[in-house]
């Protein structure tokens, strides 16, 4: 029973955080596009002194807060988002199509020169980790000097 009911506030949470996502959204890319840029951006567009009438005289400051409100806001909702999401796929136990490519068997890599068909992997073997493969390394050349030829008297 619990878990219907929790599926059905997870499901609402989701609707009313993504309603405040695009809200927080477009008024964040307002906000944005009325501060002042060096050719003056959208602030010019409303008349050059419309926000200064609207907020005073300080009007980049309160662009600059706002931006930063809406941009905390932005990714307390996206994490919020991402968690709610998380938490219905567990509820319903559906795995995305990415999860189900993860969790398929990997055959063992061949360290043999010649290529050999894989063979298909046992079931009791895809859940135990396979051993790392080993790589011959080459022996590094002797240290010590060579003994210089002897010259052959005739």
């Amino acid at each position: 029973m619990l878990g219907p009911l929790m599926l059905f506030w997870i499901n609402a949470s989701i609707d009313v955080l993504l309603v405040l996502f695009v809200i927080d959204c477009i008024l964040m890319g307002l906000v944005i596009l009325m501060q002042r840029s060096k050719q003056e951006g959208l602030g010019a567009a409303f008349g050059g002194g419309f926000t200064e009438s609207v907020w005073g005289a300080q009007t980049s400051q309160v662009l600059v807060k706002a931006t930063a409100w809406f941009a905390a806001l932005f990714f307390i909702l996206s994490i919020g988002l991402a968690r709610l999401y998380a938490e219905r796929s567990t509820i319903e136990g559906a795995t995305s199509t990415l999860q189900q490519e993860l969790l398929k068997p990997v055959a063992p890599i061949s360290t043999n020169a010649v290529s050999t068909p894989a063979l298909p992997v046992p079931a009791s073997a895809a859940t135990t980790p396979a051993p790392a493969a080993t790589i011959p390394l080459p022996v590094p050349p002797s240290s010590a000097p060579a003994a210089p030829a002897k010259p052959t008297a005739k």
